[in-house]
């Protein structure tokens, strides 16, 4: 026979099960889906880069053959069990170094953008030059200011040249080459 119904109210889950303290099922699904594009992000790099990575050697062959594979499909279950196996690795500092990498690349433009306006100023002025030599000292004028008019007589000479013709840029790269090696601190050369 049947026990009898126990008319009284259910009563609230414990503590430890409190829905408060436990993630949605919302923002499961959208921290799975941040590691699995972290994954895509893994796999897009080159090989060189991921050998500087952390990583736990099964993630680190998944990956490997992830960018191995061509079918599609084949690609995508790949692509979807390196994110799996993204839950054990340390996304925080993967995603720390990648963010560095771009972000130590956009640095570096930066620095080539300053280097070239520094080489612009250079061959439209003789102020540039003085400043230049003010702060690095210990440069070899001559040599420098050689460059210097090679780079500007080679600007007259393309500015001459007719329509179509491709310029001469030996000298223009030549006095970038020679900024690159000094040694800028800030980064700077105003």
């Amino acid at each position: 026979m049947p026990e009898p119904m126990d008319d009284t109210p259910l009563s609230a889950p414990p503590d430890d099960f409190s829905d408060s303290r436990r993630p949605s099922k919302s923002q499961i699904k959208r921290d799975m889906h941040a590691l699995l594009d972290l994954g895509r992000e893994l796999i897009a790099l080159p090989p060189a880069k991921l050998a500087q990575l952390p990583l736990e050697e099964p993630l680190r062959e998944a990956i490997a053959l992830a960018q191995r594979i061509h079918s599609n499909e084949g690609r995508r279950r790949q692509v979807h069990y390196v994110g799996k196996l993204m839950r054990q690795a340390d996304a925080q500092a993967l995603r720390a170094q990648l963010d560095a990498w771009a972000n130590g690349s956009r640095e570096e433009t930066r620095a080539m953008h300053r280097l070239e306006d520094l080489r612009d100023r250079l061959i439209d002025s003789d102020d540039a030059l003085t400043q230049l030599l003010e702060r690095f000292p210990g440069l070899d004028i001559q040599a420098l200011r050689a460059q210097i008019r090679s780079a500007r007589k080679e600007a007259r000479d393309n500015a001459a040249l007719p329509q179509g013709r491709e310029p001469a840029r030996k000298h223009y790269r030549a006095l970038f080459q020679t900024l690159k090696t000094l040694n800028f601190e800030d980064e700077t050369a105003r």
